[in-house]
């Protein structure tokens, strides 16, 4: 394989993780805060003392997303794999990935109620609140189907252990962009300038139209290993044997980081958005002091996440363990006020941990992924990065919200809301992180880079 790519493959790589963002963090995000902020949005008292609070909702439909993500992905990664294809689950897939994407705005109280006849206040906010969670988990099963099984694989099989920390790079930053384009639009849904119907419809249509794209620009990738005729069953659970297991260790280990990493990411991430529209935002103050403690922010941001790349690139080892402290520490800084002076200060070394970390982690287990078997490891990335850190993490997240209790009064009802004690949980779990990657330096793969 050649240690540079070619420009079609940089602007599919691009492209399609862009697109791949735009609606994994509408999800991650947004479907969060249109629970939230939508489904719940003036329920009386006695209806929200009959289902469940906004928060469990939050962890309940991050959990059976999880669950869903990890099941597609082991069906439909170790098929990939089987068959040796990845365009077809791609373009098809972020197809129907934006059609769904689109549907998820005709949910609503009123269309719930019409569509099951119901009256009861009780039962119209229990269906529509489990129309969501249903529906979050069909988009799932298109985004891994598409995303997590066969575009991961494809990005794997077109580059080589020389390219991939600058091709992790480039899909960290770009899912950055999506972030900050996704907020940019969603802010006007959450301020009410657009619907969500308008806002859920624009974005899927952007998602549909990148598949339709690759029918005609994605090219198949010479994957390794020819077909056999190997069992799918047997295939489905490769990962899980311990021959296997001992014959990765390397794998398993920077799986091991990665799931610590993604559980102290979730115990926050599902509540973040509902946090800074709920708390952050009604008491910030724009004053000079403020200003230049944000521009500080930023310049600190973008430096340490430039010095320590540079460092990974020589050794991943020094750059680990700075990394890891500074998300540390971020988090535990995050944790001490709502002042947004100290949130600025914190949100520095949090972003650096979290970008530097993900970019690393990421490529490690790329590298440690065997090149003939990709597809069937699919399933197994994804127990770790997502099954088990959503599941846990928001479980946390949301025994750190009821612990503080801390709730604001919305149409004269008492809403449990997100507290900075999420933040200092999440930094106690980002503790743990150290352990894999200490027994990863023992082994010796740290001391260049690949």
């Amino acid at each position: 394989m050649e240690n540079k790519l070619t420009k079609r493959t940089w602007l599919n790589i691009i492209i399609f993780s862009l697109m791949g963002g735009v609606a994994w963090n509408l999800e991650n995000m947004y479907f969060n805060t249109f629970l939230y902020g939508s489904i719940y949005e003036g329920v009386s008292a006695e209806a929200l003392a009959g289902v469940m609070a906004p928060t469990t909702a939050i962890s309940r439909m991050v959990a059976l997303s999880a669950v869903t993500a990890v099941v597609t992905t082991f069906i439909m990664g170790t098929l990939s794999e089987k068959m040796k294809k990845r365009k077809v689950f791609i373009s098809i897939g972020y197809i129907i990935w934006g059609i769904t994407t689109a549907a998820f705005g005709l949910i609503s109280r009123e269309n719930i109620a019409a569509v099951f006849g119901l009256s009861d206040e009780v039962k119209i906010l229990l269906f529509s609140v489990w129309a969501v969670i249903i529906m979050d988990m069909v988009m799932t099963f298109m985004g891994s189907t598409s995303n997590d099984s066969a575009f991961n694989a494809w990005v794997t099989d077109v580059t080589n252990p020389i390219v991939r920390p600058q091709v992790e790079t480039v899909l960290m930053f770009v899912g950055f962009f999506a972030m900050i384009a996704v907020m940019g639009v969603g802010s006007l849904a959450q301020a009410g300038v657009v619907t969500y119907k308008a806002f859920f419809l624009g974005l899927g249509i952007v998602v549909t139209l990148c598949g339709v794209g690759g029918l005609f620009t994605l090219e198949e990738p010479q994957i390794k290993g020819e077909k056999t005729n190997s069992n799918y069953w047997s295939d489905l659970f490769y990962g899980f044997r311990p021959s296997v297991v001992a014959k990765n260790s390397r794998l398993y280990l920077a799986l091991a980081a990665v799931c610590i990493y993604n559980i102290a990411v979730q115990v926050f991430f599902p509540y973040l958005f509902v946090y800074l529209e709920k708390v952050i935002l009604p008491g910030i103050v724009f004053d000079v002091k403020t200003i230049v403690v944000a521009v500080v922010a930023v310049a600190a941001l973008v430096a340490g996440i430039v010095v320590l790349l540079k460092v990974a690139n020589k050794n991943k080892l020094k750059a680990y363990i700075p990394t890891i402290i500074l998300f540390i520490i971020g988090l535990a800084i995050l944790s001490t006020s709502t002042s947004i002076v100290v949130v600025l200060i914190g949100i520095a070394p949090t972003l650096i941990g979290y970008v530097v970390l993900q970019i690393q982690l990421s490529a490690s287990v790329r590298d440690f992924i065997p090149e003939d078997k990709v597809g069937l490891f699919q399933g197994i990335r994804m127990i770790f990065s997502v099954l088990i850190p959503m599941v846990v993490g928001p479980w946390i997240g949301d025994i750190a919200c009821r612990t503080s209790n801390l709730t604001i009064i919305e149409y004269g009802v008492e809403k449990l809301v997100p507290s900075t004690s999420m933040f200092l949980f999440a930094a106690i779990v980002a503790v743990f992180v150290l352990v894999p990657i200490a027994i990863l330096a023992k082994k010796g793969v740290f001391k260049k880079a690949d």
